[in-house]
């Protein structure tokens, strides 16, 4: 007996591990069936579930669920990425809990606390998936770590530098003080932030007192590393000074005065520090007139030796100190507000430094253009398109990656060094020292003489090679895995990984397959809240999906982001979108326990309302099935979704059951309870892929299933014939039905009353085919078909004219009043328009709409009179 209500928490345990145990969402290559793949984008190995894994996680699982049901071998490979910068940060704060410091570490004393950090909390994410029902294959499930990973990476970097692709060099970097680490350009999130401008005067050598440059800045605490000030040599204010030189305030080193047209003198002062080591532009300007290079930074951010005062000050400390010092000096003009915006690391949100580093670098020029070529012609499409131009701009300007990271948990490169310098890169020690031996003719070098680079790669540089190393496509290029599942299908990720991952995932699938890694990148939007933020724990605006499931359900919180996430447009969460989904859930149990509660009784034939009812659904459910499937090869998983609740909720709920329905306590004849049964097994099979869990119990509930049966294996249903004519005639019907209903509640007329029907129509034929169903929906008693007026109330469809006599039903006097009221102050309205328009003044000074408004407020108005008139007429 299925139970009185709905509760998620009571099923959805139970049919995932029936699923898992059944091994339903295992996959294997199978020839004589169409592959479909998703490879999910890794997680950080970090990470917990949040808002935006739950919207791309659905709609990964509604793809893979249909495609498994359409009989295609499915494969959705789960994992997770081993995050650097996150999972250091991680277990150094676990550290420090403990009293230790990484420093006082060795390198693998340090990496084994990394693995147990990962074996302790690494899974979690993925824990959290399986209640959202996610049924990717466990089997498979892959870490950027793994060893056959780690050594695809390994190999790539190898196979890159052998091609001349991957070089070191000495090059402006982006600096992370808190990770202590390099980041890429991808990887700089620019803020606008409040900060002070400071004009500051370098006083003049041999010249007065007061005599000198002004130059206005936000990094005065960088004024210490300055190599030149630097002028337009247009300039009239400061041609007289170029070749001279000036001090910096504090620290008394003379700099020379030089002069640049990259200078503009309309901005700030016209006059600009020049500090090579501090700042991307004031490098470039350094190459060029050959300055002296000072950093004055350590690693963590703060003031080194080379700043000569303040050493060991943070940067933010030292400025606002050197602040005070400048005033002090006398030396300080003014300083102001000042709003610009400054580049922040995506990963820690520490304020990036510019930095001058020997890094490995990755050239882009060449790998980039068969990804920017076939994403532009279509062969990959990006969902929305509108992304294309964000991509084209971003791959047409692309520079070159810096993959270094100066950090000890990841995949390490393999680069050797001999004690002179000499760099062997190799995939081991021993292979350098072999290499050193037999290349170099350094036979009496030892291991011991080698030392491998310390830094280890980008993360990016693992997840690149994703949809082929989860397959072992770079180890074993010819295997018979990635043969049969590459290139994958869809991939479902957010846009602003568009190029972290995606474009370099485009790059390494035509480098190392020759082809596209998929087909399809639906580009998901944003969770946002109701003020429109991006949703997140450090705002602490977002909800904790867990909490959500346990009090809505999976199947509830699956439909409820679905509501309104079209691709590439943000999701503006509302939690009574959620409590929608769950409301959709109690409906179907609700319809379900209706239906399975009637009496079947197989002598009884089928009434005629009944009949024409299911011939009506089975059109409407094979509509709809066109309509999702058309919404699927345009992936509007939204619009599809959309499109199911409307066919269970309005079409089979709210207007076929009660067309079916029989009357209290009375039996259903079999034909239409079997067909009722096969419509709600279709309904199951199509909803299905949205939610898995409350279609599984209804599904295994309709009939006795064989052992080990699954609607996720069942056949997603197929389009069949539509008549066209009939839906149609069954629009006009429902608004035949709500008009009755509607004169009822008006009338306040109990829906038991049978009433009188008369139809004027040039089409008696299409009500007579209907009058089953007009009787029993409306509670009509007899229908008359007229060539004239007839008594009563009346009401027009389409070009149709009904009527209804309410004599003996309604107060005819008291309706009479109703009316003659009615028709006084519609008189009144009208003969206010019409003045209105009769005013020449009126009409020829306001705006054409408004006059158009105001002549078909009178033509309402003069309808309206000649309707209620003729009302008054009828009620005598």
């Amino acid at each position: 007996m299925i139970s009185k209500t709905y509760a998620p928490q009571e099923i959805e345990d139970k049919w995932y591990s029936y699923w898992i145990e059944n091994k339903y969402f295992n996959s294997k290559p199978n020839p004589d069936k169409e592959p479909y793949t998703i490879v999910i984008p890794p997680p950080n190995v970090t990470g917990v579930l949040h808002m935006g894994h739950m919207l791309n996680n659905t709609i990964q699982d509604i793809l893979i669920r249909k495609a498994r049901m359409e009989g295609k071998e499915a494969c959705w490979v789960p994992g997770t990425d081993h995050a650097s910068i996150a999972t250091e940060a991680k277990v150094v704060a676990m550290l420090k809990e403990r009293g230790i410091s990484k420093r006082d570490l060795s390198r693998d004393e340090f990496l084994e606390y990394c693995w147990e950090w990962t074996h302790k909390y690494g899974g979690i994410i993925l824990q959290q998936l399986r209640k959202l029902g996610a049924s990717c294959d466990w089997d498979r499930t892959r870490f950027t770590m793994d060893p056959d990973l780690y050594d695809s990476v390994i190999d790539v970097f190898i196979d890159l530098y052998k091609k001349g692709d991957i070089y070191r060099g000495h090059r402006m970097v982006n600096w992370d003080p808190q990770a202590r680490t390099t980041v890429s350009d991808e990887e700089v999130i620019t803020k606008e932030v409040s900060q002070k401008l400071v004009y500051i005067r370098y006083d003049l050598v041999g010249g007065a007192v007061g005599e000198g440059i002004i130059i206005a800045t936000t990094r005065p605490e960088t004024i210490m590393a300055d190599s030149a000030i630097c002028v337009n040599p247009n300039d009239e204010r400061y041609r007289n000074l170029i070749g001279k030189q000036v001090t910096i305030p504090l620290i008394n080193r003379a700099i020379d005065i030089i002069a640049d047209e990259y200078v503009e003198m309309e901005f700030g002062t016209g006059a600009l520090k020049v500090t090579p080591a501090h700042d991307t532009n004031d490098y470039e300007l350094g190459k060029k007139h050959n300055l002296t290079i000072i950093d004055l930074l350590n690693e963590d951010g703060t003031l080194n030796e080379k700043a000569q005062i303040l050493i060991g000050e943070d940067r933010f400390v030292a400025r606002k100190k050197i602040i005070r010092l400048l005033e002090e000096s006398g030396n300080l003009v003014k300083s102001e507000e000042y709003k610009s915006n400054v580049g922040h690391s995506e990963r820690t949100n520490a304020v990036i430094e510019p930095r001058l580093s020997e890094q490995w670098f990755l050239k882009m020029s060449r790998l980039s253009k068969p990804a920017l070529e076939n994403v532009m012609n279509d062969t990959i499409q990006l969902i929305p398109p509108k992304f294309k131009n964000t991509y084209r701009h971003w791959m047409e300007n692309v520079r070159d990656w810096n993959i270094s990271r100066q950090l000890w948990w990841g995949h390490r490169i393999p680069a050797y060094y001999l004690q002179d310098g000499t760099l062997i890169v190799a995939k081991s020690k021993n292979e350098a020292l072999h290499i050193a031996q037999h290349e170099y003719q350094l036979f009496a070098l030892t291991e011991e003489d080698l030392t491998q680079d310390a830094d280890v790669l980008d993360t990016w540089f693992s997840s690149w090679l994703w949809p082929i190393s989860v397959f072992n496509g770079i180890k074993e290029p010819e295997n018979e895995e990635v043969n049969y599942y590459y290139p994958t299908n869809d991939l479902v990720t957010a846009p602003e990984i568009l190029f972290f991952w995606v474009a370099r995932m485009i790059i390494a699938g035509y480098e190392y397959r020759g082809t596209y890694p998929f087909k399809n990148v639906y580009l998901t939007g944003i969770v946002r809240d109701k003020q429109g933020r991006k949703m997140s724990k450090s705002l602490g605006n977002s909800p904790d999906p867990i909490d959500l499931i346990d009090q809505y359900g999976a199947d509830g919180i699956r439909t409820g982001m679905l509501f309104s996430s079209p691709a590439g447009n943000d999701l503006p969460y509302d939690e009574k979108l959620v409590e929608q989904g769950r409301n959709f859930c109690n409906k179907i149990w609700n319809a379900f326990r209706l239906v399975k509660g009637w009496t079947v009784d197989t002598s009884l034939s089928t009434p005629e309302g009944s009949a024409l009812a299911v011939k009506w659904f089975e059109s409407k459910l094979n509509q709809t099935l066109a309509e999702v499937q058309d919404h699927f090869t345009k992936f509007r998983i939204s619009d599809s979704l959309n499109a199911v609740y409307k066919l269970i909720w309005d079409d089979f709920c709210a207007q076929y059951l009660e067309m079916i329905k029989p009357g209290f306590e009375q039996p259903i004849d079999a034909q239409t309870f079997e067909a009722t049964l096969e419509f709600f097994d279709k309904l199951m099979r199509l909803a299905h892929p949205y939610m898995p869990f409350i279609t599984e119990e209804i599904w295994q509930n309709i009939r006795d299933r064989k052992e080990k049966e699954s609607i996720c294996v069942a056949e997603f249903p197929t389009v069949g014939a539509v008549d066209t004519a009939l839906t149609a005639n069954f629009e006009i019907l429902f608004e035949l039905i709500s008009a009755v209903r509607n004169l009822r509640n008006t009338k306040n007329i109990s829906p038991k009353v049978e009433l009188p029907l008369a139809v004027k129509s040039d089409q008696p034929e299409l009500y007579k085919g209907l009058e089953a169903l007009v009787r029993k929906l409306a509670n009509v008693a007899e229908i008359n078909f007229v060539t004239e007026q007839a008594p009563g109330m009346s009401f027009l469809i389409r070009s149709d004219e009904f009527f209804i006599n309410l004599e003996g039903e309604i107060d005819v006097e008291a309706e009479r009043e109703n009316l003659q009221k009615e028709l006084i102050y519609t008189e009144g309205f009208l003969n206010s328009v019409a003045k209105k328009l009769s005013n020449e003044r009126f009409v020829q000074n306001a705006n054409a709409d408004v006059v158009e408004k105001e002549r078909q407020k009178m033509a309402d108005a003069e309808a309206k009179i000649a309707t209620l008139k003729e009302a008054l007429v009828r009620l005598g």
